[in-house]
């Protein structure tokens, strides 16, 4: 039976198929030849599963055909297999049914399933809204040093890129050319950031200023709005999560890399803020890099780990397990420290389905990358362990990040990362849905019985 989490997945596979046989053509290369079809297939699902994982030099590897592919992959796996195909069905002025309707709440995850086709225009208004935005701010600093035309072009692509947290780059080095380019940095991380914050959270704040500057010349009603900032509980978990996390990165890995030498210990103080800063952005699932991640100490890409897993937050184009879900993991620890009985956050109960939701997802994670990392570990045996758990979780957060080891990985290796990239991107919960089908509803209740836990 082709259920809706079967339908997504399939979905995703269909772009993957079409993307693997448009970069297997010669047209897609800079030599002319076929390219062969492993690099074809890794490239695609990474483009579609917005990883940015390589395992050819993207600039000089694939001609500007082939760099257009990558992009429109980028652009349809950013927005969703969902929402690219609901664009298409407003474009063709045809009406939704109830199962499209459902698509789009299960792959966006929403609540409801109402004003599916007013949501898909918001979101595609707001994606094309920052990436023309980055498009001008980015083309006026590669003009610089590319001229009009090519700077427009290489702005494009990086600013599709970044929103979508995709982390191809038409550079060989990604961005460490401009590594202490304060203006560059600070729009990519800001595309970045945006791209993964969600878009729940970008509508709620439009909202909310919209108001406060409808009634600019009312001061009292200002004072009191501000004074209220009646945000949802998602909003506020989003953004305090993610500035902690962005802050706590910057912090340990600058105290980590601060003095090695390989990493920032030629940089000055500001400098080294800077690229400590980047790096804390980009493990958010963004996979640019201004420094050497393979440079990196052992603690350093152990931090980076964690950010990369924990990755952004939901209805945005950042993978991982998501903020919500740590918040909700941190509150259960917290509660159970404290004898509660019930999880809370900012004085609102967490229900307990969201509670197994977010354990099954942190659980289903861990195993994933745990086998992967597995696989590759016994196909790969000559590589350092930590690079090889470095590379797993970057492809399982569709990060892309890589410390320099995947061109050298096995064909076989390389498989299981195009696996882990497809499970990462489509959603650990919502492919284990497609796999064993829908539940059926048991009204059978077991009686409960305690057991020793910790």
């Amino acid at each position: 039976m082709l259920t809706v989490p079967r339908t997504i997945c399939l979905g995703f596979l269909a772009v993957i198929t079409v993307g693997t046989l448009l970069l297997w053509l010669p047209w897609s290369t800079s030599n002319g030849q076929w390219n062969p079809f492993v690099i074809a297939l890794f490239t695609a699902t990474s483009a579609v599963c917005v990883t940015g994982h390589i395992i050819v030099d993207t600039p000089t590897h694939f001609s500007t055909f082939g760099h257009l592919i990558i992009l429109l992959l980028i652009q349809v796996g950013g927005l969703g297999y969902m929402t690219a195909t609901t664009f298409l069905i407003i474009l063709l002025g045809r009406k939704f049914n109830l199962r499209q309707k459902i698509a789009v709440q299960q792959a966006l995850d929403r609540r409801g399933i109402q004003g599916a086709r007013q949501l898909v225009r918001s979101i595609l208004g707001l994606a094309f809204l920052f990436e023309i935005t980055g498009t001008l701010l980015l083309w006026f600093i590669f003009r610089q040093d590319y001229g009009d035309l090519r700077g427009l072009w290489l702005a494009v692509f990086h600013s599709i890129s970044a929103w979508n947290n995709a982390g191809f780059s038409l550079f060989s080095d990604s961005l460490m050319s401009y590594q202490t380019s304060v203006p560059l940095n600070f729009v990519i991380s800001a595309l970045i950031i945006f791209g993964g914050i969600g878009y729940e959270v970008i509508f709620e704040f439009y909202l909310w200023l919209t108001d406060c500057l409808r009634h600019w010349g009312r001061p009292r009603y200002l004072v009191r709005k501000a004074r209220q900032m009646t945000f949802s509980l998602n909003f506020k978990i989003v953004t305090s999560t993610t500035g902690v996390l962005l802050i706590l990165g910057t912090v340990m890995l600058l105290l980590t890399e601060f003095r090695s030498p390989e990493a920032f210990g030629q940089f000055s103080l500001d400098q080294k803020l800077l690229l400590a800063w980047f790096q804390s952005v980009t493990a958010r699932t963004a996979g640019f890099n201004t420094v050497d991640i393979g440079s990196f100490r052992n603690s350093g890409l152990f931090i980076m780990i964690a950010l990369m897993f924990i990755g952004g937050s939901p209805g945005g184009t950042a993978g991982g397990i998501k903020t919500t879900t740590f918040r909700i993991l941190a509150g259960i620890t917290k509660s159970t420290l404290q004898g509660k009985d019930v999880v809370l956050l900012y004085r609102r109960q967490v229900p307990p389905t969201l509670i197994m939701k977010a354990v099954a997802v942190t659980v289903g994670s861990m195993f994933t990358v745990l086998i992967s990392t597995t696989l590759i570990a016994i196909a790969d045996p000559e590589i350092n362990f930590i690079n090889i758990l470095f590379e797993t979780v970057s492809a399982f957060a569709t990060v892309g990040l890589s410390t320099g080891i995947t061109s050298g990985l096995t064909v076989f290796s390389k498989f299981v990362l195009v696996v882990t990239m497809f499970a990462g991107r489509v959603g650990i919960l919502l492919l284990m849905a497609a796999i064993m089908g829908d539940p059926r509803p048991s009204n059978i209740q077991y009686p409960e019985e305690n057991l020793l836990v910790g």
